[in-house]
């Protein structure tokens, strides 16, 4: 069995992953997820006063960086 760094993130570790998760996941800023949110590109829920995303979020929002990739091509 391996292990991952006690750092990493897996979308099938957790249901709900924060911010700071996305950024890992996604490899941007802070200031980045949250303009993506305010933009609608990237769905979030609240928990609380904490902004928390789905795997199918993330997925879908990676899914769409793929499309428009490929359309500017």
């Amino acid at each position: 069995m391996t292990t991952s760094a006690p750092d990493r993130v897996r979308l099938d570790d957790t249901q709900l992953y924060s911010v700071t998760d996305a950024m890992r996941m996604l490899r941007m800023s802070r200031t980045v997820i949250y303009d993506q949110i305010r933009t609608g590109r990237l769905r979030s829920v609240k928990q609380g006063r904490a902004r928390r995303f789905t795997a199918r979020a993330l997925r879908d929002y990676i899914a769409l960086l793929e499309k428009e990739a490929e359309d500017a091509a």
